[in-house]
């Protein structure tokens, strides 16, 4: 820094006095190339490694100190103009290292300056063109008050700046600090809205979005890029109806349509935040995705009371099959006997033919109301389906409806082979029923690696749609009830039976349907 305003003032021709040119010029000229020279190699020094950082501060004050003293002896000693150069190098003491050492600088300044105009006066420096005849024009007195003045001046000037230079570092720690807390607590914020497991967004008192964190990019499939300064009904039109008073909510549902279609419920709080005058300027909405939630419920008190009617009914059964079967045998005996007319043997076998199907019909509900643990292997989807499609083709009741098997024929399935047949068989034979004339039926499978029913394991999906009747919303409810039915003779046994062996092999049954435009089935099955 001195060197720098050194070679500015050279180049400008301010040197003091004139009286040798010859002589002052070239010495101050090779004194700022010797200047420039140390700088620059305390640069190269400093550019390469930090170990030598205090090192060389100290060498550069040095120098600089050594620089302006020798400048006053070549530039007219107590006469020369660049005696204020001594404060530029206490001020870089206490900006590049602290006030202790700018107190230090000023002593040692004091010292080269005093002893300088020591020896100016009393004619110790004539070798160098300093004659004594200059400095002895002051007074003693005068001479001692210059230079007293001077080395307060440097003493004044290290305490001040090395005050302001305390007071700059202790603000610029402060200010490290707080920026570093506030990078950490960004950071920490971050990461915990970005990993929440429910969505969080903010948005304008205008309601338009702001934050929208990774899982509410999930749910809605929009960016927060996309998301941003969008109004929130666009993106999510179920808050439409809140939207109003979606300042403070404790706890509202409503329900948001993703773009392919799928319905899904999504329960949601809100809270207004404000600036510092407690002026609100905008509303947090926490919400996460209840379909899942609302669907085991539902499975759940399907399951209770699917258990409590088995339970119930079992015991009935029991207790039926026992005098239905001595009333069948004492029929029988009574038919084989003989002086029986024909009218009589005819409503005979009526009786032994009903007891018979209300037996069948005992046997299957119990076999339902206490089902045994599958026995489970590895078995061939593909082949079971072929199987049982040809058994169906020849059955009549599938005369005008068109199966269709699109499951691979190597996909392999971890099942009780016996009872899944049972399945499959009731499920197309539930489609078959529905469809009053022509239709299709469609198997369809496939392995997928991330299933919500099994928390994100992989798994199996068997899908059986047809293009039958379809049921309406009511109907979908108790489809897999024991006993409920819509068909004429049907015992309403097939789908609650599909239900507790899908539910035994570990797996899951969920059923769509449109009135009128037909009804699809799908097994999921673990992986």
């Amino acid at each position: 820094m001195v060197s720098l305003f050194l070679l500015s003032t050279t180049i400008l021709g301010i040197r003091g006095p004139e009286t040798r040119p010859e002589y002052i010029l070239p010495d101050i000229t090779q004194l700022v190339v010797a200047t420039y020279l140390v700088s620059i190699f305390a640069l190269i020094i400093l550019k390469a490694t930090s170990r030598f950082n205090r090192a060389l501060t100290y060498l550069q004050i040095i120098w600089d100190l050594g620089f302006v003293t020798l400048l006053l002896l070549l530039t007219g000693g107590i006469g020369s103009p660049y005696s204020f150069l001594y404060l530029l190098s206490i001020i870089s003491a206490s900006i590049l290292l602290s006030r202790k050492e700018a107190l230090y600088t000023a002593g040692l300044c004091s010292i080269l300056y005093g002893a300088l105009m020591d020896l100016h006066y009393y004619g110790k420096l004539t070798s160098f063109g300093l004659s004594s005849v200059a400095a002895q024009q002051f007074q003693p007195g005068a001479f001692f008050f210059i230079i007293s003045v001077t080395i307060f001046g440097f003493f004044l000037t290290a305490f001040l700046t090395g005050y302001l230079a305390d007071k700059l570092r202790a603000s610029e720690t402060a200010l490290l600090k707080q920026t570093i807390d506030f990078e950490e607590m960004e950071r920490l914020n971050s990461a915990i809205v970005s990993n929440l497991n429910s969505g969080l967004l903010t948005i304008t008192p205008e309601g338009r979005i702001r934050a929208f964190n990774r899982y509410a990019e999930q749910l809605t499939g929009v960016s927060q890029a996309d998301a941003y300064d969008r109004p929130l009904t666009e993106i999510l039109p179920g808050f439409g109806p809140f939207i109003g008073r979606i300042g403070n909510i404790a706890r509202e549902e409503m329900v948001h349509r993703r773009g392919a279609g799928e319905e899904m419920t999504l329960g949601f709080k809100s809270v207004t935040f404000t600036d510092k005058d407690g002026i609100p300027i905008g509303v947090i909405i926490d919400f996460q995705d209840l379909t899942q939630l609302i669907r085991m419920k539902a499975e759940l008190a399907r399951a209770d009371r699917l258990a409590a009617i088995g339970e119930l009914s079992a015991r009935i059964a029991h207790e039926i099959r026992n005098p239905l079967a001595a009333i069948s045998g004492s029929v029988q005996l009574i038919a084989n006997g003989g002086n029986i007319d024909a009218g009589d043997r005819r409503l005979m076998d009526i009786i032994v033919r009903e007891t018979e199907r209300l037996n069948k019909l005992i046997r299957d509900f119990l076999d339902y109301a206490r089902p045994t643990q599958p026995s489970k292997a590895r078995a061939n989807l593909g082949m079971l389906v072929a199987e049982i499609r040809e058994l169906m083709e020849a059955d009549r009741r599938f005369e005008g409806v068109k199966i269709r098997n699109d499951v691979p024929q190597d996909l392999a399935v971890n099942v009780d082979s016996d009872k899944f047949r049972q399945v499959l068989w009731n499920l197309l034979v539930n489609a078959v029923e529905a469809i009053a004339d022509d239709g299709m039926i469609c198997i369809t499978a496939e392995e997928v690696e991330h299933c919500y029913e099994f928390q994100g394991a992989g798994a199996v999906l068997i899908t059986i749609s047809d293009t039958g009747s379809g049921m309406d919303e009511e109907e979908l409810k108790r489809v897999f009830e024991p006993f409920h039915t819509t068909k004429t003779g049907g015992t309403g046994l097939g789908l609650a039976t599909v239900y507790r062996v899908i539910e035994a092999h570990g797996g899951k049954i969920r059923v769509s349907s449109v009135k009128g435009k037909g009804t699809e089935f799908t097994i999921v099955l673990p992986k």
